[in-house]
Order: C-alpha cells, then sequence, then structure tokens
C-alpha cells in the first residue's frame, strides 16, 4: 500500500474551488460526467460516472474534505484528505491519500494530476 500528498493551486477563492467539488451539477460540468454527492458525512459518492465511488467522512465548509474511496476488498481504508486555504487570488489545495494499492497508485496519481484537479483547474481558468 501506498500513500500520496500532492499539492495544486487553482485560481479562484477557496468557497468557489469547494461549492464546485461538493455540488454534483458543477462535478458534472468540470468532470464532463454523472456524479452523486452530498456534503453530509456518512452518505456515498460517485465521480466520473462511477469510476470513483467511495464515503463522504467529513466536510468543513470551504476548507476541507475528507473521504474514504473504495478499492474492492481492502481490510485497510484508502482516505482522501483535501484541504483549501487561500493564496492571493488562487486557492492552495493539500491533498492526502493513504493505503492505495500498489497496482492502483499510478493510475491514482494520473487521475489526480490529469482528471481531478487538472479538470478542475481547466473549469476555473480557461
Amino acid at each position: 500500500m501506498k500513500e500520496v500528498r500532492k499539492h495544486y493551486r487553482i485560481k479562484g477563492p477557496p468557497a468557489e474551488v469547494y461549492a464546485a467539488m461538493t455540488n454534483p451539477f458543477s462535478i458534472t460540468l468540470w468532470t464532463g460526467a454523472d456524479a452523486v454527492m452530498k456534503e453530509e458525512a456518512g452518505t456515498e459518492f460517485s465521480l466520473f460516472g462511477g469510476d470513483v465511488e467511495g464515503l463522504n467522512l467529513e466536510f468543513e465548509k470551504d476548507k476541507k474534505i475528507v473521504q474514504e474511496w473504495y478499492f474492492g476488498e481492502r481490510n485497510e481504508k484508502s482516505i482522501v484528505t483535501i484541504t483549501l486555504r487561500p493564496d492571493r487570488i488562487h486557492t492552495r489545495i493539500e491533498l492526502h491519500q493513504t493505503n492505495i494499492p500498489d497496482e492502483a497508485f499510478e493510475d491514482m496519481l494520473h487521475g489526480w494530476d490529469n482528471y481531478y484537479f487538472g479538470g478542475l483547474k481547466d473549469f476555473f481558468e480557461k
């Protein structure tokens, strides 16, 4: 099992970036795929038309999202923590994901950079 820590910057205030990450209609706009999301701990979510699924664990409005991402039948949970902070006209984002299966690690890195945060960055900056 592996883990990842990455930082991203997206042009826009944390409140708008947070809303784009938690509102299913906004998620559909920047991913181009169906999304199920409810800003409530204990609810399940689905992103990228079901390619990413999991359980919402914690929300701190405009500041933090904590989720469990499903990887089949695993004993150790993969926990994703996304923290947002203002940085002048940008939002600084810290990503931390634990317990990524070795065989999924490279795909996860590519997905974070190109689809999740890449799509979000394109949404805000183009």
